[in-house]
């Protein structure tokens, strides 16, 4: 058994009391919200509903996913029935091809994919298969050399939602999609587009330290990079923490699809980065790189982080991952103390969670910013970590 197993296993009395918590919380919480699409929770700890507000946003498939998830390890109806539900209603969304970008995996695979996977719904598979030719559909291919890129957003050129040559690291984390296509249809051209838009985020959105670009614009005739963007960190040239988490998990996916070393290393660079950024405390900034004060959280990058330490810890030779469990383990548990809530009567898991590093340092300008809130895909990774840790045979990705 190897350093990250033996681990894991003295580990596990402390994980199976969490999900206890986690599961016994999400009995109340599923029925609850059975018909909303939650992205935060108001004032009284009540999941806010995205369904009327905006149903297209790409946060709406963390909700489905995350009752799969507790479905599969737990086969509770209940979270199956939520999950069934939270897809009725997202489907008027797929009937508009405008309103799909970059992050259908998000939204589409981790529900309709979970869906057939687990119950062999054959709409589901067709619906995700749909997703996943969008989904490729958004490769630039360059025109003078090999490569390119998957297009982040919408938006027409020469207006102010101009991201016709962008790309994002948040990318990563839905190329999946890309790989279970090609597998469920012995078809390697989805694969392809995955490796080519994962060969160019290495090259242009993960730097030599470890941290990342999060918006990379390029020329669509080579890819090659014009300029990076601040994005949702502090500034151009900072450091988004989780951006690194994307890449972290991300490339360590992508190696798990391909068997290419290349996104391993590549998984190795961002994660001893992340680690060197948070030991101490194992709580993450927004930004690593940002000012000291005023010191601003966001436990969804520690919580997707966690995923990808553990998931690059098993692809890793004999006592080589454990250090990256530990690590998993240390931001688990860091955070569960400081930002989790248990309590069943309120809805939400994981706070401290932040959309972006604020542009004014203001009450106003924290709030425009999201910032020290529960966001749903916190509450989704870090019930995902617990599992993966407790051997969930379901994986989502």
């Amino acid at each position: 058994m190897n350093n990250a197993e033996t681990i894991i296993r003295e580990n596990r009395a402390w994980a199976e009391e969490v999900f206890s918590k986690i599961d016994r919380k999400y009995q109340a919480v599923t029925l609850r919200s059975r018909n909303k699409l939650p992205y935060g929770v108001d004032e009284n700890g009540i999941h806010l509903d995205m369904t009327e507000r905006r149903r297209s946003w790409w946060t709406n498939g963390f909700w489905g996913g995350l009752n799969w998830l507790l479905y599969a390890y737990t086969k509770n109806e209940e979270y199956k029935t939520t999950a069934k539900r939270s897809e009725e209603l997202l489907r008027p969304v797929a009937d508009d091809f405008g309103l799909q970008n970059h992050d259908v995996g998000f939204v589409w695979h981790m529900t309709y994919g979970a869906d057939y996977r687990l119950t062999g719904d054959k709409a589901a598979k067709n619906l995700d298969l749909y997703m996943a030719a969008s989904l490729a559909s958004r490769f630039v291919l360059a025109t003078k050399v090999p490569g390119g890129f998957i297009r982040a957003w919408n938006g027409k050129r020469g207006t102010e939602w101009d991201n016709y040559d962008r790309s994002i690291i948040d990318c990563m984390m839905n190329l999946p999609l890309l790989y279970w296509a090609s597998a469920e249809l012995d078809d390697d051209r989805f694969a392809r587009v995955a490796r080519a838009h994962a060969d160019m985020s290495i090259r242009d959105h993960l730097r030599a330290d470890g941290s990342v670009n999060h918006i990379v614009d390029h020329d669509r005739e080579t890819t090659e990079m014009t300029r990076t963007l601040g994005g949702q960190g502090y500034g151009v040239g900072s450091s988004w923490s989780r951006g690194c988490a994307w890449a972290l998990y991300g490339f360590a996916l992508s190696y798990r699809h391909t068997g290419d070393a290349r996104y391993l290393e590549a998984s190795k660079r961002a994660a001893d980065y992340f680690i060197n950024c948070v030991k101490g405390d194992w709580l993450p900034r927004v930004d690593f790189r940002a000012p000291e004060e005023p010191v601003l959280y966001d436990s969804t990058a520690g919580a997707c982080a966690a995923c990808g330490l553990i998931e690059l810890a098993k692809r890793l030779p004999e006592n080589e991952g454990g250090k990256y469990v530990e690590a998993a383990l240390s931001l688990l548990r860091a955070m569960g103390e400081r930002f989790c809530d248990f309590d069943p009567a309120n809805d939400h898991l994981l706070d401290y969670g932040t959309e972006r590093y604020p542009a004014e340092l203001t009450p106003e300008g924290y709030k425009k910013a999201g910032v020290h809130m529960s966001i749903i895909y916190g509450d989704y990774y870090y019930t995902e970590a617990i599992l993966k840790l407790l051997g969930c045979e379901f994986d989502p990705w």
